[in-house]
């Protein structure tokens, strides 16, 4: 047996910045390298899990791809986290790297703490963490210092009386990392690439690297085997809760609930449904599964602000049941009955 640590990346970034996208493109070009990955999905519905599945990928076995839905991973580290990889290290054909994509709205700091565990440590290293940042919103003014930005959420929330927490995660995100993804640079008009690669700039930590993309696609030489062991680096990559000297963190700020839809009749007005909704309503992210009448496909949609992206990944499989479930992530001032009203029609 070899006594040779196994690598694992932490994949970072805020609410559809393309984690899941960057992960697929990964698979496909593994080279046979046998990989898992642990998925934390913020809420109920395994979407990003099932569009792992479906990829095709011959080494993207069902039995690779482990999902924690019961909340944060770094909040779940003894009762989910460790037993998780502990499972996969006894393996009699352990993977070779492991990959785990956190929750949109999750801190990297405690899970990169999580493998100084004993029964991990002597046995994982964390390769790297890579954060993935939605290139164009950032150049939009989303998740960025802007202070009108964070003034305006503070005041439609009475309640909101601390720093914007979007802010303050995109930032944790960004200061853990070894690899900062610019993804969807395809978007990025005029200087918008350059002012975007000098805001990070002065975000990042010295020596982090900052890599555009498009589509989530970067060669997967450069994205595994950076050699981080960032497990022994936390000193320099302390959170905005353990430099006000908090050890907890909690997800109050956030709210992710479940709308579920019977056969939907007319497609396109769902998705004019779902734009309206994100309009009206400070709706984060979006995404599930939708059962379209007539087809035999499951309707993949996924929304980040007002970009709404809509496909059919896969045939329904024989026996599964069909059904459409929508996942809304947003702040805890939604108003949910209004939104899932909107969306029922």
């Amino acid at each position: 047996m070899s006594t040779e640590k196994i690598p694992a990346t932490v994949i970072t970034g805020f609410l559809g910045a393309g984690k899941t996208t960057l992960i697929r493109n990964m698979l496909e070009n593994a080279q046979g390298r046998r990989i898992a990955l642990i998925i934390n999905e913020f809420g109920d519905v395994g979407v990003d899990g099932e569009i792992l599945r479906s990829c095709g990928v011959e080494n993207c076995r069902d039995e690779d791809v482990i999902e924690l839905a019961n909340g944060c991973i770094c909040c779940t580290v003894a009762d989910d986290f460790v037993p998780t990889m502990r499972k996969l290290l006894d393996r009699k054909d352990p993977p070779q790297h492991i990959v785990i994509e956190t929750s949109g709205l999750a801190l990297p700091q405690p899970l990169v703490r999580a493998f100084n565990w004993p029964e991990i440590k002597s046995r994982v290293t964390v390769d790297g963490v890579v954060t993935v940042v939605d290139a164009k919103a950032l150049a939009e003014g989303r998740f960025a210092d802007d202070e009108d930005a964070v003034q305006a959420q503070r005041e439609a929330d009475p309640n909101l009386d601390h720093e914007n927490p979007i802010e303050e995660l995109f930032e944790d995100q960004l200061n853990c990392a070894d690899m900062v993804i610019l993804n969807k640079i395809d978007l990025l008009v005029g200087d918008e690439h350059e002012a975007v690669t000098g805001e990070l700039r002065q975000k990042v930590r010295a020596g982090t690297r900052l890599v555009p993309a498009r589509h989530g696609q970067i060669d997967v030489a450069a994205l595994l085997g950076v050699g981080a062991s960032a497990e022994d680096d936390l000193h320099n990559r302390r959170s905005h809760h353990e430099m006000e000297g908090e050890e907890q963190h909690d997800h109050d700020d956030f709210v992710t609930f479940i709308v579920t839809l019977g056969e939907v009749d007319d497609r396109a007005a769902l998705l004019s449904r779902i734009e309206n909704t994100i309009a009206r309503h400070d709706i984060l992210r979006l995404k599930g599964f939708v059962d379209a009448k007539g087809s035999p496909s499951r309707l993949l949609v996924q929304a980040v602000g007002p970009r709404l992206n809509s496909y059919f990944d896969r045939p329904w499989k024989a026996g599964e049941a069909r059904s459409t479930q929508l996942v809304v992530i947003g702040e805890k001032h939604m108003d949910r009955e209004a939104i899932t009203a909107m969306l029922r029609g």
